[in-house]
């Protein structure tokens, strides 16, 4: 397992999940991606995409202007 950061900040929807997607395609099954947004439709988007796409969240959480979305990847 490995861990990856995507820094999708100042993107809005819904190219923080397009850039989630294109980063999840580069890595392995059980790697982790740790996805910093500052899109508050992230919260809902991110996590929706990775159920219908079979990936894991680990973590959501908001720090100060800052939403961080940890996912493993399935």
């Amino acid at each position: 397992m490995s861990r990856h950061e995507l820094d999708a900040r100042r993107l809005l929807c819904p190219l923080p999940v397009i850039r989630t997607q294109d980063a999840i395609a580069g890595l392995t099954q059980g790697d982790e991606l740790q996805v910093v947004c500052t899109d508050p439709g992230a919260l809902n988007d991110i996590p929706a995409w990775c159920r219908i796409n079979g990936h894991r969240i680990v973590e959501t959480r908001q720090q100060d202007d800052e939403i961080i979305v940890t996912i493993e990847v399935g």
